[in-house]
């Protein structure tokens, strides 16, 4: 097993993000057409936060991503991304090792980690990624 892998290896480069001043509707959109869970939010280049499927599902009872829109989309009207991201959060340098990733998540209550170097967003970490790069170690 390769103990000292950067989390570089195996992060998602080009990273789908909402800028802090769209609307919730925009981060739903995203979510379902791009089939994922996290969106870091950007102010620019630097990153002020992050939203999940999961934070949506909290507002809407997850009836947007099943297909029966309807009085949820009030509730998206009425509040806005800072409002609801996790703002300031946690985020991870390219060099760092996915073992020591792999600790993070098993400790802290967040499954991405947005990738930062130089103030800078270069990429987003899920606990899929790191998952699957265990997998891969016994092929």
């Amino acid at each position: 097993m390769k103990k000292r892998e950067p989390i570089s290896h195996i992060m998602t480069k080009t990273v789908v993000t909402v800028n802090q001043n769209d609307d919730l509707t925009k981060v739903v959109e995203k979510l379902k057409s791009n089939s994922i869970r996290h969106l870091p939010v950007v102010n620019g280049k630097k990153v002020v936060g992050i939203i999940s499927r999961t934070d949506i599902n909290r507002l809407t009872f997850g009836a947007l991503f099943d297909g029966q829109e309807g009085s949820d989309e009030a509730i998206l009207q009425m509040l806005t991304i800072p409002q609801v991201m996790t703002a300031k959060p946690k985020t991870v340098s390219s060099d760092a090792i996915i073992r020591d990733l792999a600790e993070i998540f098993s400790k802290e209550e967040f499954h991405a980690l947005p990738v930062v170097d130089n103030d800078e967003l270069k990429g987003i970490v899920t606990t899929t990624d790191v998952i699957k790069y265990f997998l891969e170690q016994y092929d």
